[in-house]
């Protein structure tokens, strides 16, 4: 028995019939067999659920959508057939009352309407769970939102709540209530929503109170402005609420407010400001003004009562009553000249009003007070150089009182030609010009005189003192002149005084003060000088070279500000054992004369150390050069002497010096080397080279023969000229020192002279000129230095050996410049 089994579940929903062929076969050879068409339809089963389209619907309807208005449409599926496809539709019992009574559900269809009116503001939303069952046990769901939508059907509403008690439904308010005085909270509502339940309130006409908003939909109903019993004694308020809706819907209500009469009106003074005057120097008692006011107010509150305020002085009293001012003490307008002070006036009410007024009283100036100066006595200090009609001083004069009162005139009393004060300003003037040397002070009276009917005066001492200015030059007391000399032994040990240097300024102060140095002539640094006392000391022991004559340019500075000024003064030292040669000391002393002092110091002064390296340099090698030469030229005419020269040499000691013939003098002519100039190089000096040409007249084997003698010898060259010796006395000594041999003169003149008159054996002289720049005189390196007092002069000489010079004899120069220092 052939059985067809199922071997897996079936699903009509997938596939609801199948068809296959059937074949038998026998067990025969050759096997025969047969087919047959099976077709199995398989039966339905409700073993599906209902499905709904849409699970969850929101719609929105407006709150008066009319009765049976199709509100949404719900759709579900059965995937099963006939019966078990069927789907009714119902409410869930978690439905609302009010929205099953509200909604009506198709069963068959799923169509849900309207049953009954809606209103948003009894219900603004249902929730509708719809369910589908096909008779099964499982239905389907769907949950349906319906949102009623506002429609502007409903009016705002006016809430008045009173903040002010209210009597008998009247509000009632002092005239006297302050501004945004609280009167009533009103609130206003509508049941509709957005802009339908959107409201505002205000009132209907202009009165003094306004609603102010505190919050969206509540006002308070306040004062705006001062109230007036006077002018308005009741309000009726008419309040309006209105919504936003289209066509928007409003609501009105009534409120009343009386005004209750008060004090509310103060004194008013009839005048804002009330100014007095009252001359000074017044009667105790004097009245000054009358002072009133007046109250709008009837009966007590305009009875009026004036007061001083607490500000009043004591000198016044007010009259409570007639409000009459009187001045009770006697007023001083140098003390106050102005008074301001407040009166009151208050009226009687409940509680009083109090208006205030400010009073000025201004007291009138009288000339009781004669000019005061700012110091009884005034001290002027002017520098002695000021001009003619400067400004001495200033003079201050004050008076206390006012106007032509104090209007003050200056004068000077008695007649005073050297001063004029300005009458208006005070400014002291001089008419002289000042010298403290001649008077240091002057001391008059100025008189100040004021402007007033009956005039007041007054009178100050003024002295005015002259204040040195350094307008004077120290001035040498020793040495007095340029001309004295003072001895100094060589054996002066170091630190010595030698001289003194006194000088004296006759200004005063630090402008008197003086300093002293040595600006010139100390060129070997032998001297020094004490700044402050003048005393000047021997710095270095005296070697031999530093005998002779010292000519120091002393400088005497003042310590005047700004400019300090000073004088110079030459102070000669012969370093000596003895004055054996007065005259010719006098005379080298003065043969100066004509050398500027001041241009040595700034010569002197303006000197820097490099060029004073330069100079040294420069010295040496010509001092170097110089003795070399020397020594050669005396090796030379040792050499050339004469067995007769060398006789007269014997005689030397014995010989007599006799008075130089000026007729037979030889002249010694020069010539010039020009030398450039170097930076901060000093004066040219020349070397010059003398040269005396001899015949022996007694030797026949040197007949005709000549003896030439070039002696070197330093002459600045711009002095280089004739000399008159006819006008100078010669008388020479042997062995006197020779004080020429670094002089420096102002007069021209040769190297030396010989004199034809003077023996063959006699000692030939030589005077040598010192540059500019050498300030003092000091025996030659080879001369004999030695000293007699019965000497008018001192010279060195030179010796040579005795021989015959032939008469005349010729003097050739020659020249070599060297640099000195």
């Amino acid at each position: 028995m052939p059985q067809l089994i199922v071997q897996k579940e079936l699903d009509r929903e997938e596939k609801d019939t199948y068809v296959m062929k059937v074949k038998v076969e026998d067990g025969g050879f050759p096997q025969k067999s047969s087919t047959a068409i099976l077709q199995i339809s398989i039966a339905d089963i409700n073993d599906n659920h209902p499905v709904f389209t849409e699970s969850e619907i929101e719609v929105s309807i407006p709150e008066n959508a009319p009765v049976g208005t199709s509100v949404t449409q719900l759709h579900a599926t059965d995937a099963d057939i006939g019966e078990n496809a069927k789907i009714h539709f119902y409410f869930s019992n978690l439905v609302s009352n009010i929205a099953k009574r509200l909604f009506h559900l198709n069963s068959s269809t799923g169509l849900i309407t309207i049953k009954e009116p809606l209103d948003r503001e009894e219900s603004p939303n249902h929730k509708l769970l719809v369910l589908a069952s096909d008779g099964g046990l499982m239905p389907a769901r769907a949950m349906v939102l319906v949102n009623v939508t506002d429609i502007n059907d409903n009016v705002p509403s006016i809430d008045i709540r009173y903040i002010i008690n209210p009597i008998n439904g009247t509000v009632v308010l002092s005239e006297n209530a302050s501004l945004n005085t609280k009167i009533a909270l009103i609130t206003v509502t509508d049941k509709d929503a957005d802009h339908n339940g959107r409201v505002t309130c205000f009132t209907d006409h202009d009165v003094p109170f306004r609603l102010r908003p505190v919050f969206s939909n509540q006002f308070l109903l306040e004062t705006a402005a001062f109230l007036d019993y006077e002018s308005t004694k009741e309000y009726a308020i008419k309040l309006l609420a209105a919504d936003a809706g289209k066509p928007p819907l409003n609501q009105s209500s009534m409120l009343l407010i009386k005004i209750k009469d008060e004090n509310d009106n103060a004194p008013v003074f009839t005048q804002s400001f009330i100014s007095t005057s009252v001359p000074e120097n017044n009667s105790p008692g004097s009245q000054l003004t009358k002072i009133s006011a007046t109250d709008a107010d009837t009966g007590r509150n305009a009875e009026i009562t004036y007061l001083l305020g607490d500000d009043a002085p004591s000198e016044f009293n007010l009259d409570q009553r007639t409000g009459i001012l009187t001045a009770m003490k006697k007023l001083d307008r140098e003390k106050q000249e102005k008074y301001y002070f407040t009166v009151l006036a208050k009226d009687n009410g409940i509680p009083p009003l109090i208006t205030n007024v400010t009073v000025l009283v201004t007291v009138l100036d009288q000339n009781d007070n004669s000019p005061i100066f700012t110091h009884n006595e005034y001290n002027f200090y002017v520098p002695e150089n000021l001009s003619r009609h400067g400004t001495v001083g200033l003079i201050t004069v004050t008076d206390p009182d006012y106007g032509e009162n104090s209007a003050v005139t200056l004068s000077i009393l008695d007649v005073n030609d050297d001063f004029t004060i300005d009458s208006q300003t005070g400014v002291i003037r001089p008419n002289i010009s000042f010298d403290r040397e001649k008077q240091e002070s002057y001391t008059f009276y100025v008189q100040a005189e004021d402007g007033g009917r009956v005039s007041r005066s007054s009178t100050a001492k003024v002295t005015i003192n002259v204040v040195d200015v350094n307008d004077n030059k120290p001035v040498f007391l020793v040495p007095s002149s340029n001309y004295s000399y003072e001895l100094v032994l060589p054996s002066t040990d170091p630190g010595t005084v030698v001289f003194t240097v006194v000088a004296i300024d006759n200004d005063t102060g630090m402008n008197a003060e003086l300093q002293y140095s040595i600006v010139g002539g100390n060129a070997r640094g032998l001297f020094i000088i004490n700044q402050t006392t003048g005393n000047i000391t021997m710095k270095e022991k005296c070697v031999l070279a530093d005998l002779g004559l010292h000519r120091l340019v002393v400088k005497a500075n003042d310590l005047g500000q700004p400019d300090s000024l000073f004088s110079v003064v030459r102070v000669n030292l012969f370093v000596n054992e003895s004055v054996t040669n007065a005259t010719l000391i006098h005379e080298l002393v003065h043969r100066n004369t004509e050398t500027s002092v001041t241009q040595n110091i700034e010569t002197t002064d303006s000197s820097s150390p490099t060029t004073d390296y330069v100079k040294i340099m420069v010295a040496i090698v010509a001092g170097t050069i110089t003795v070399i030469l020397v020594i050669f030229i005396t090796a030379v005419i040792r050499c050339c002497q004469s067995p007769h020269l060398k006789a007269a040499q014997k005689n030397k000691q014995n010989s007599e010096w006799v008075t130089p013939n000026p007729e037979n003098r030889q002249m010694i002519m020069m010539k010039k080397k020009k030398k450039k100039k170097k930076k901060h190089a000093p004066k040219n000096l020349l070397l010059n080279f003398v040269t005396i040409e001899e015949t022996k007249a007694d030797d026949a084997d040197n007949d005709g023969k000549s003896i030439t003698l070039d002696l070197p010898i330093e002459l600045e060259e711009q002095t280089m000229c004739k000399y008159n010796w006819g006008t100078t006395p010669t008388t020479f000594k042997p062995d006197s020192p020779d004080l020429a041999r670094h002089y420096k003169s102002a007069s021209p003149q040769p190297a030396f002279q010989i004199q034809p008159e003077t023996p063959l054996n006699s000692k030939h002289h030589i005077i040598q000129e010192l540059p500019l720049d050498n300030t003092f005189v000091a025996c030659d390196s080879i001369s004999k230095c030695s000293s007699s007092s019965s000497d008018p002069y001192s010279v060195s000489e030179y010796s040579y050996p005795v021989t015959t010079f032939k008469t005349p004899v010729s003097v050739h120069t020659r020249l070599v410049g060297i640099h000195s220092f």
